[in-house]
């Protein structure tokens, strides 16, 4: 709901603050007074195209404020929440634009600076304007649709259709996803099948780099001790110190004899010397034996294999030389493993998946098709009934030669779409036996107002944004004007209607009468509106009626339609 309206020098308005009710409210006034100033001050706030020409001579810019009041469960909130604009559904919603003298625009929602395209969007969620060459929303097919599942209640069929569309897209998008994937997996399993096949062969531990770095170590530590030993033993036990050996202790031996057959007491110094360097001899003779056993003792303590350290070195290059391969730790290819056995073995299921995946793509679409099918049918019957109760419509807004259709044509597979299979048009043939047209073939931008009053009052429900009807009156009167004054007041039970009119029946319906007045002369003009009490309605409606020079009769009649 519209509930005020702030202009700043546009045109002929130099400051005008307008409060909006509920109902239908009319604009009334001499030709040239300004009231389309109104509209298009309204409508540059509510992203219109704006020129420069509307800013009021003197003025640096023109402003418009437009403020509104919507539900909390109106769509424009969430169009704001993805626009990345704050709001607050507890407060009232302001769309404000700026003119500059030069032509330059900018835009604002609750304060925010936006584009001119954005608070257009947000506009057209707002009002609806029909007259002048437009009917915003009924001259775009795309609208029709929804005004139709409206009109027929179909809007629980219609939120089925788009799941199951959506379902179904879901659906073709895994499908795709899968056929794409298993295009790539052909190569990729074959390369994956050479990794595990050397893996497999080369069966990793968890920790073994750290084992086999510590065998080598301690392999190639003992490798050297022993050849240690080994020289050890042979410089110990050799042929030659042995032989040495025995060689002194006999020829200690043979010395001591001789000295004795000599006749050298046995008891004297040499033949006891030699036979101590003798013992002395035999006794390194037997520890010679000794360490030789006890090196032997420690040869066999270290318990060396051969080999050992040549299988423990190509087992650690053969580990790191994959790791490199695969660009990963040493310790975590026993992981890599298991990682490319479970890729392999989801590669080779992939075809399990994408079987499956047909399977639901198949399903998914049926069901859409179902849907919509269903949705196709009671649409074409909501189309027969809503073309008839428009078309009752036409006669008494003097459009009885006009004919409206609501066409129902099926989409091909290509086109459909979370709406349906259906694709909906209002067409309208005015004159007899010329054949259906849109909307937009309508010349007279009063026939196309009061052929949107027809629909609108038809399709009325729910929730309605502001309506504004522009010469919906024009060029009829009487009967024809009474009639388009009783159908804006029904859809004003409803909605929120504006009206420009020159009509005294559609004035005199209204709940609210604003008369639209220049003032001041020369440069000083300007417009002005002021809001009419009863008995200044009257007297408006009674001028509407006779003219400048205002009778009795004329005031009897405006009060007759006043009460009517």
């Amino acid at each position: 709901m519209l509930i005020g309206l702030a202009i700043r020098d546009v045109v002929l308005v130099d400051s005008l603050d307008l409060a909006f009710g509920a109902g239908l409210t009319v604009l009334t006034g001499e030709t040239g007074a300004g009231k389309s100033i109104i509209l298009d001050a309204l409508g540059l706030a509510l992203g219109a195209r704006g020129e420069a020409a509307l800013v009021r001579r003197g003025a640096s810019q023109a402003s418009a404020a437009a403020v509104f009041a919507p539900p909390a469960d109106h769509p424009v909130w969430a169009l704001l929440e993805d626009k990345g604009l704050a709001f607050d559904p507890d407060e009232d919603l302001v769309l404000r634009r700026l003119i500059a003298v030069d032509g330059r625009s900018r835009a604002f929602v609750n304060d925010q600076a936006t584009g001119v395209a954005v608070l257009r969007e947000v506009g057209d969620l707002l009002v609806q304007v029909h007259g002048q060459h437009q009917a915003v929303g009924l001259l775009d097919p795309r609208t029709h649709r929804g005004l139709l599942d409206d009109f027929g209640g179909l809007r629980g069929q219609a939120d089925a259709c788009a799941q199951a569309w959506a379902a179904w897209r879901a659906a073709r998008e895994r499908l795709v996803d899968l056929e794409a994937e298993c295009a790539r997996n052909a190569a990729e399993a074959e390369e994956l099948g050479v990794r595990l096949t050397e893996l497999d062969r080369l069966a990793p531990r968890e920790g073994e780099e750290t084992i086999l770095a510590s065998e080598r170590a301690m392999f190639s530590a003992a490798e050297r001790a022993i050849a240690d030993i080994a020289a050890a033993r042979e410089a110990l036990v050799g042929d030659a110190p042995t032989a040495r050996l025995g060689q002194a202790f006999r020829a200690l031996g043979r010395a001591r004899e001789r000295a004795l057959a000599a006749g050298v007491a046995a008891e004297a110094s040499a033949p006891r010397l030699l036979a101590a360097a003798a013992e002395a001899v035999d006794r390194t003779m037997i520890e010679a034996g000794e360490a030789a056993a006890a090196i032997d003792a420690a040869a066999d303590a270290f318990a060396f294999e051969p080999g050992r350290l040549e299988e423990a070195e190509s087992r650690l290059f053969a580990l790191r030389a994959a790791a490199r391969k695969l660009q990963v730790a040493v310790d975590d290819l026993p992981a890599t493993r298991i990682a490319l056995a479970e890729r392999l073995g989801a590669i080779e299921t992939a075809g399990d998946a994408l079987t499956a995946a047909r399977l639901a793509a198949q399903s998914a679409r049926a069901a859409y098709l179902a849907a919509a099918g269903a949705l196709g049918l009671a649409r074409r019957a909501a189309a027969q009934t809503l073309s008839r109760a428009v078309q009752a419509e036409l006669g008494p807004l003097h459009l009885g030669k006009a004919r409206f259709q609501v066409a129902v044509e099926d989409l091909p597979e290509a086109r459909m779409g979370a709406g349906g299979a259906d694709k909906v048009e209002f067409e309208i043939a005015t004159l007899a036996g010329a054949p259906f047209a849109p909307l937009a073939a309508i010349a007279s931008g009063g026939e196309l107002a009061r052929l949107a009053l027809a629909i609108e009052v038809t399709v009325a429900g729910g929730e309605q944004p502001l309506m504004i009807f522009d010469e919906v009156d024009q060029g009829v009167g009487g009967a024809v004007a009474d009639a388009v004054g009783q159908r804006l007041a029904r859809l004003a039970a409803e909605a929120q209607v504006l009206v420009v009119t020159h009509s005294p029946q559609v004035a005199a319906r209204a709940a609210g009468h604003w008369r639209v007045v220049k003032a001041g002369k020369g440069a000083a003009e300007h417009t002005v509106v002021e809001v009419l009490s009863p008995a200044a309605r009257e007297e408006e409606i009674a001028r509407m009626l006779s003219g400048e020079r205002i009778t009795e009769a004329a005031r009897a009649a405006a009060r007759a339609l006043m009460a009517a």
